[in-house]
């Protein structure tokens, strides 16, 4: 399906505001109503527009300490990496985590009660039979910047 600018202005105005009503999202596009609407409809038949939500703010329902962790492991291979991937799905505390070359295996967001929660945490990884050879935590003091959730056309656009 290709995109024209009408489609892109469409999903970056509703990647920021889902609940922006069909007369302004048409307004904003200069397109009228009819037409802007239809191709909304044919983003969301064509499994680009998948759903719409609200964007919520975790600190304010509940008070976590996020810590960023470095994580290396033992073993380079995949049982190793399928063994540790695992543990990091089957931890609620994991908000985000990602491989990555370099001197290190894995970057990860924890999102603990406390920094003693993080460190019991953590202390359980390091006697469990995960294989961690080394880890590096650095305490979140300021969040510079945060994703919205959206995104801007010249994502698209070279």
């Amino acid at each position: 399906m290709r995109l024209d600018r009408y489609d892109l202005k469409i999903l970056e105005i509703l990647s920021q505001d889902g609940r922006i009503t069909k007369s302004r999202l048409a307004e904003a596009i200069n397109l009228s109503v009819s037409p802007c609407w239809e191709r909304v409809r044919r983003l969301e038949k064509a499994g680009i527009i998948t759903g719409y939500g609200a964007r919520l703010s975790p600190s304010v329902l509940v008070k976590r300490t996020p810590v960023w962790v470095q994580i290396e492991l033992k073993a380079h291979n995949a049982e190793s990496f399928a063994r540790f991937e695992a543990l990091v799905h089957a931890t609620p505390e994991v908000t985000e985590c990602v491989a990555v070359g370099g001197g290190v295996d894995y970057l990860i967001k924890v999102e603990a009660d406390s920094i003693d929660a993080y460190q019991r945490l953590i202390d359980a990884w390091l006697t469990s039979d995960v294989g961690i050879e080394r880890y590096f935590t650095y305490i979140v003091t300021k969040t510079v910047k945060h994703p919205k959730g959206g995104f801007s056309r010249d994502d698209f656009v070279d």
